[in-house]
């Protein structure tokens, strides 16, 4: 199990900082050393250089809707509840009791207006306040100061289209300035009915042995795998053609501070009925778009955003999947968390939504394509699963650590489309890896930065 320590100034930040070199010089030669995805010094690293820094998605606010509802999560390796406190407001609060540390809430979720720690009875309210604690006359010669002993509250909470994120630094950017010009995608993504969307389920949460940042960086750009890892989903009726022409579908949207995400040309793919995800004409007319600009409306109908990650662990996928044999497919919402455990080992927690104005026979059509595809025995989570091991296990191997093993990062130089009228820059092909590059320099500027992750700009 991993024990946490800090990487204060010595041997060990002396290594991180030659790997942080190792990375930049391989990254501009096309090259990647695999120490980042399963060491001990560089796991550390991130959980106080990523995790305590910066931006991390922690609940939908349709999971809590009313006061006193509860979810717990996790920010890095620490676990928080995010509750709905009495004025409506949303607190993330660190699950240690200030007496003795033990968690002080032991469900998943649920509804309460006090948090009783189980040890010695400390009580707090559901926005972390300290309230009292058995015998205080007895056991205390005064009553410990409620605005000292309260539970840990992460000073920085927003939300953007019902996304909740939590910050545990101060000094850092709006949330909105941080997913930058990022969030002109949200919008065009999230921001298409004024009922916004709905959390169908709990999340889903399972186990790999594979770093967290093979999923994030997988999601932030890599279509080259689909034809390869996913070609058997021809068989098991995914909607259209062959995967193996995803290559020739797919397009590129690359933003600021290491956010990315991939569109598909899904009507050239799969035929005309799959503009706009394949919603139905029906759905698809009650959605407002009048906010959007013309290249919003253009890429939506076009070239919808498929898949994405917003760094560090927050990824996207939209996409249609087939619920019933000789049914058309449905387009279905999933949002995943790429969650550290301990060096090249993570828990993958991943939530299905759909539009709330949904009907509900459309939500679990929705639901069920999403669990064909991407639930935990999902026909495609299952084959990214296991193939998501592969770097762990060379960064574990004696022989490869010794040979000084680099993993290839070389294919062709791609230039941005000079014609693109939106932020960001806009790629005529996913090949080029500039994508899982720009994730790559991001980690960088995090684990070399000794204050507040500023979010460079990397285009």
């Amino acid at each position: 199990m991993y024990r946490y320590k800090p990487v204060n100034d010595g041997d060990e930040a002396r290594y991180v900082r030659q790997v942080c070199d190792r990375v930049e010089q391989g990254l501009n030669e096309g090259l990647m050393p695999v120490e980042p995805f399963q060491d001990d010094s560089i796991f550390r690293a991130e959980m106080e250089r990523i995790f305590t820094r910066t931006w991390v998605f922690l609940a939908h606010e349709t999971e809590i809707p009313k006061s006193g509802d509860f979810v717990q999560r996790r920010i890095g390796l620490d676990p928080v509840i995010v509750s709905r406190g009495t004025d409506g407001q949303v607190n993330v609060l660190l699950n240690h009791c200030r007496h003795r540390g033990t968690p002080v809430c032991l469900e998943d979720s649920g509804n309460t207006t006090r948090f009783r720690c189980p040890y010695h009875g400390w009580v707090y309210k559901n926005n972390g306040e300290f309230v009292g604690a058995p015998d205080m006359s007895q056991a205390y010669e005064k009553r410990p100061d409620p605005q000292k002993w309260g539970l840990l509250r992460a000073p920085r909470v927003e939300s953007v289209h019902g996304f909740i994120f939590g910050c545990l630094a101060e000094n850092v950017p709006t949330l909105r300035d941080y997913l930058g010009s990022a969030l002109w995608m949200f919008d065009a993504i999230f921001g298409l009915h004024p009922d916004g969307l709905r959390v169908l389920a709990p999340p889903q949460r399972f186990i790999m042995r594979a770093d967290w940042k093979s999923g994030a960086e997988n999601f932030s750009g890599d279509s080259y795998h689909v034809g390869t890892a996913h070609y058997s989903a021809t068989t098991a009726n995914r909607p259209g053609s062959d995967p193996r022409a995803n290559g020739d579908k797919a397009r590129g949207f690359l933003f600021e501070n290491g956010h990315s995400f991939i569109g598909h040309t899904l009507s050239d793919w799969f035929g005309p009925d799959y503009e706009y995800w394949g919603y139905p004409p029906e759905l698809r007319a009650k959605f407002e778009l009048s906010k959007l600009d013309e290249t919003q409306l253009d890429i939506i109908k076009n070239v919808p955003p498929t898949i994405g990650t917003i760094f560090p662990n927050f990824s996207f996928l939209r996409f249609p999947g087939p619920t019933e044999p000789g049914q058309p497919a449905t387009p279905f919402t999933d949002i995943r968390l790429w969650q550290p455990l301990e060096p090249g080992v993570m828990e993958m927690w991943h939530w299905q939504l759909d539009f709330a104005f949904m009907p509900e026979e459309e939500q679990r059509k929705s639901y069920i394509a999403g669990q064909y595809g991407f639930g935990v025995g999902g026909m495609v989570e299952s084959d990214d699963s296991i193939l998501w091991e592969g770097p762990a296990k060379t960064a574990r191997s004696p022989w490869a650590r010794k040979a000084e093993i680099r993993f290839h990062y070389q294919q062709k130089r791609i230039d941005p489309n000079p014609d693109w009228k939106g932020p960001g820059q806009y790629y005529d092909t996913t090949y080029g890896e500039y994508m899982q590059s720009a994730f790559w320099r991001r980690w960088l500027d995090d684990m070399r930065s000794d204050g507040c992750s500023e979010g460079a700009d990397h285009d």
